[in-house]
């Protein structure tokens, strides 16, 4: 790791520093994960329907998530460099505006019936613009919140990364479920799944006016020197590369898992009612945001490594048992969903404190960005489509054993990976 630089103007107000990477990072997320909560709706309006197979429009709006997630490694390149040569809030400013555009536009998509292959492209299009922004997102705000942490406390602002995710998920699966309860079938069909996303706009515009008033985490230094070419961070440091894809590989697909499909994993093989999946996972995210900050502390106290460790191994041995505990009943997924959530804290409340500890200053928005988001795309991103997939190959059962081999697979690189946690960061 490079000299450490001394940072002269530590921002004085780390209080309004969480709140604008938090408010804009919340309702990036939000917009997001409103198109996986009702992943359903859209199916059935936006692509055709095959008569000898109810999955295909359901697996064709879950391969759509995917197509948004691969645009995340894009994003985390571009946004990555914009944040490490103009600085983090100019990328911050510029992934809010993304998203809300592309937010609206999947509120506006045409249906199938009324507009024929238009309307997927649409679909596609807004998902695309919404990977971009969100990979962005993830480069900057890591690095801006990190950067923003006094001594000993990186991890803490650290977890506030997914505190904020977690609330936008939150409000996501809070306006589809009640919406889902208070509307019917047909006016959810016709036009009540298109709110959350014209609300999801009109949120960026308030995320964009909170940013404005950030203050900039790159170092005086930094900022005098060199700017860094596009692909830097590939090119000079490979191993912290690959060590980042290590690090994500297990946690990406366990977070998606858990937090996004398993209401609909639960309603395609046990016949969960979809009302009941949808408070389960409204609950369950609310418990997961109050953890963050705690595991946060702890690895501030304690390490990096345990932390990591306890999720790794915990997914790895148990993954199999929760997805089978999964009778039906509101309160097998309740307890299978919390027990998740717990042993993922382990992995997101320091995601980005240990992200941000592997890459020096100059490209360290870049050097996240890429291989992060590129490893979500290639496990999180596709972790619906290949649990859809599994079931209409006629094989549920082998998706939880993915689930942990890959979990099993990150803990070897959590063994071997250093202790940062008591290490002055470099600016």
């Amino acid at each position: 790791m490079t000299d450490t630089v001394t940072l002269p103007n530590r921002p004085a107000q780390p209080v309004r520093q969480l709140l604008a990477a938090s408010v804009g990072n919340a309702v990036e997320w939000y917009d997001w994960y409103a198109y996986t909560f009702l992943a359903t709706y859209i199916a059935a309006q936006v692509f055709p329907k095959d008569a000898d197979d109810s999955l295909v429009p359901l697996l064709s709006t879950f391969a759509v998530f995917a197509v948004g997630f691969f645009m995340r490694p894009v994003g985390g390149l571009l946004m990555g460099a914009v944040a490490d040569r103009r600085g983090r809030r100019a990328a911050l400013t510029v992934t809010i505006l993304l998203m809300g555009g592309s937010s609206l536009l999947v509120g506006l998509t045409p249906t199938y019936a009324s507009a024929g292959l238009l309307a997927p492209v649409v679909l596609v299009v807004a998902r695309l613009l919404q990977g971009l922004s969100v990979g962005g997102e993830f480069a900057a705000s890591t690095t801006f919140l990190v950067e923003s942490a006094g001594p000993g406390r990186r991890g803490l602002f650290s977890s506030f990364q997914y505190v904020s995710t977690t609330v936008g998920q939150l409000a996501a699966s809070g306006v589809a479920a009640l919406l889902v309860s208070s509307l019917s079938p047909g006016q959810m069909d016709g036009w009540g799944w298109r709110v959350p996303f014209v609300l999801g706009a009109v949120l960026s515009l308030v995320g964009f006016w909170i940013r404005q008033g950030a203050h900039e985490t790159r170092s005086e230094a930094q900022q005098r020197a060199p700017k860094p070419r596009l692909f830097d961070a590939l090119r000079h440091h490979p191993r912290q590369s690959l060590l980042i894809c290590g690090i994500t590989a297990g946690g990406t697909l366990a977070y998606y898992t858990w937090t996004s499909y398993l209401p609909t994993y639960a309603e395609l093989n046990v016949g969960m009612d979809k009302a009941d999946a949808l408070l389960v996972g409204t609950v369950s995210l609310a418990v997961f945001a109050l953890l963050q900050p705690v595991g946060g502390m702890v690895s501030d106290r304690y390490g990096r490594k345990p932390l990591l460790l306890f999720f790794g191994l915990g997914f790895a041995l148990l993954s199999v048992a929760l997805l089978r505990a999964l009778t039906g009943s509101l309160l097998s997924l309740l307890l299978v969903q919390l027990a998740g959530m717990v042993l993922l804290t382990g992995f997101t409340s320091i995601s980005a404190a240990v992200n941000a500890e592997v890459f020096p200053a100059r490209v360290r928005a870049a050097g996240i960005g890429f291989p992060y988001s590129l490893t979500v795309a290639l496990f999180g991103g596709t972790a619906p489509y290949m649990g859809t997939l599994f079931k209409d190959l006629g094989h549920p059962g082998l998706f939880p054993w993915y689930v942990s081999v890959l979990c099993l697979v990150s803990s070897v690189v959590y063994l071997r990976l250093p202790e940062t946690a008591h290490k002055e960061l470099d600016r």
